[in-house]
């Protein structure tokens, strides 16, 4: 998954990155927030690069499950629905999330994207009418065959009872009027698009995951209800409500400007359009088999990927292995034990840094804390406290005046930070988090390597050898400004309070990484301030 790079001078190129919107039923859970922070980062890694970058989330308000929930509570579902957006916008704040808009599918500019969509997939001839009777799971929003459900029953030895294949819960037969997607029509040409662009659904198990998928045959697929009136209502027939995962995905659509009559909505549409999703792997179906045959229905071009990461699981101490999180098991996790554990910073390097994003991936307390006293209280944090200290306490509290030349001569640190950027970027831009934050760990292990073999503290006691010292603690604080800039994306404050620290806090925020990482741009002579630890070592039981 590589793009080409912006041009110095040059406008800035657009990316358009999303996550999912997020049903609205119920408080954001650990889960949403990782998939939120992926594309956070991803943004912000972009952003760093010279993109003109759009950052959409959101959260999906519509279908029979939010009308059943909102009744439950005495509330309109309207009603119901504000009152849990709080949840969501309160705890992207309080995480650093970067989003550039906030999309709510009751909006009413979702309502004209929806339906100027099915009036174009309707003209182009993919949908037409007929009768529904099927299985339905209400907490899935899914459609489920007789084929699918008996296989799903035979597997799990329950024949007869009807359980979800997805979430194992009991079924609703739903007979009713319906119109139909065309779906089965769009066969080929998906699997074609899967040849053609091996990219475009990563990693590389989801790709195999939806190609086999689509070989084993397409069924149309009923997109509107009529036993229920909470969802947004076809233009063309009365009584009839959009299936809630048509809906939510012209969302994306919805964001750049489609189906508006404001004034550049068609300039945005074509200048952001496609987008690159960030999914959970049990929604892939819905983005990379439904979503696009929708978009190729409407003869509009399909997303330019689609990323989709593993499940959080709770890792076992004792097994050693991961379990799903569940409240009836009583190991569910919930962001706000993390970050009144790890504080914001902590929580999200945590889980770009330790988490395999394509994959699976069990998470636990005692590794949080492993992970978080490892690489940012010992490794990261003591190298900032101690070349801080160092350069305040050998240089009247300023950075060192170097000595010509300084920046071409050689040592461990320099040669470490040598193409960082260049692989860093290769790993961040294949949403490998993991990758490029180990590439920043090697360049502060070296640093912290170099005060030792250097020993900057036996240097200062010989006038003789000022240079000398001047040249270590400036390599030093290089390698610090260095780290800053890479782990801006994943630690955007932390960063910025280290740049401040330098006396280069006007690089915060850069749009130029490979420039800001280029090695000599220390600032000389200026006030440095060492200020308090940046990550307090936690106490492990």
């Amino acid at each position: 998954m590589s793009d080409s790079k912006p041009v110095a001078g040059a406008e800035k190129p657009s990316y358009y990155i999303t996550t999912p919107i997020y049903y609205v039923n119920a408080a954001p859970h650990l889960g949403t927030a990782y998939c939120t922070i992926l594309a956070d980062v991803q943004a912000r890694y972009r952003r760093a690069m010279g993109y003109d970058v759009k950052f959409l989330t959101g959260l999906d308000e519509h279908g029979e499950k939010v009308a059943t929930a909102a009744a439950d509570h005495d509330m309109t579902p309207q009603a119901w629905c504000d009152s849990l957006v709080p949840a969501y916008t309160d705890l992207w704040r309080e995480l650093e999330i970067s989003n550039d808009d906030f999309i709510r599918t009751t909006q009413p500019r979702q309502t004209k994207a929806v339906q100027r969509l099915f009036e174009v997939i309707k003209d182009n001839g993919y949908l037409y009418k007929g009768a529904y009777d099927g299985w339905y799971c209400i907490h899935e929003e899914t459609y489920f065959t007789e084929t699918q459900v008996r296989h799903a029953d035979e597997a799990r030895g329950t024949q007869g009872q009807h359980l979800c294949p997805d979430c194992g819960r009991p079924l609703e037969r739903v007979q009713e009027e319906s119109w139909f997607f065309k779906l089965s029509e769009f066969q080929e040409p998906l699997l074609k698009l899967y040849r053609e662009n091996p990219h475009f659904v990563e990693p590389e198990i989801r790709r195999n995951e939806v190609v086999s998928f689509v070989e084993g045959g397409l069924k149309d697929l009923s997109v509107s209800r009529t036993s229920f009136t909470w969802g947004i209502p076809l233009p063309f027939d009365e009584g009839h409500v959009t299936y809630v995962w048509f809906d939510a995905l012209i969302n994306y659509l919805t964001a750049v400007g489609y189906g508006q009559d404001e004034p550049g909505s068609a300039e945005e549409l074509a200048r952001r359009w496609p987008a690159q999703h960030i999914v959970g792997k049990d929604i892939i179906r819905f983005h990379c088999v439904i979503w696009p045959a929708m978009l190729m229905a409407a003869g509009l071009e399909v997303p330019k990927g689609v990323f989709s990461h593993g499940f959080l699981m709770v890792r076992n101490e004792q097994t050693g292995q991961g379990e799903k999180m569940s409240k009836s098991r009583g190991n569910a996790i919930a962001p706000r034990e993390v970050l009144d554990l790890l504080g914001v910073e902590g929580y999200r390097y945590y889980f770009m840094a330790d988490v395999a994003h394509g994959q699976d991936s069990a998470v636990s307390f005692a590794r949080m804390e492993q992970v978080y006293n490892t690489d940012l209280a010992n490794s990261w944090g003591n190298l900032v406290s101690r070349t801080l200290n160092m350069s305040s306490k050998y240089f009247d509290g300023r950075s060192p005046e170097l000595p010509e030349g300084w920046e071409t001569r050689e040592s461990p640190v320099r040669a470490a930070a040598e193409g960082i950027c260049e692989r860093y970027a290769a790993c961040m831009d294949a949403f490998d988090y993991q990758g490029g934050l180990a590439q920043v760990m090697d360049l502060v292990h070296a640093a912290n390597h170099y005060i030792e073999e250097a020993e900057p503290w036996a240097l200062a006691k010989d006038p003789a050898r000022a240079d000398d010292l001047a040249f270590v603690i400036g390599t030093l604080l290089e390698a610090i400004r260095i780290v800053a800039h890479l782990l801006e994306p994943v630690m955007p404050t932390t960063s910025a309070e280290v740049l401040c620290r330098l006396g280069a806090a006007d690089e915060a925020g850069c749009d130029d990484l490979a420039a800001a990482c280029a090695w000599g741009g220390v600032p000389q002579g200026v006030p440095v301030t060492k200020g308090e630890a940046l990550f307090p070592r936690l106490a492990t039981e």
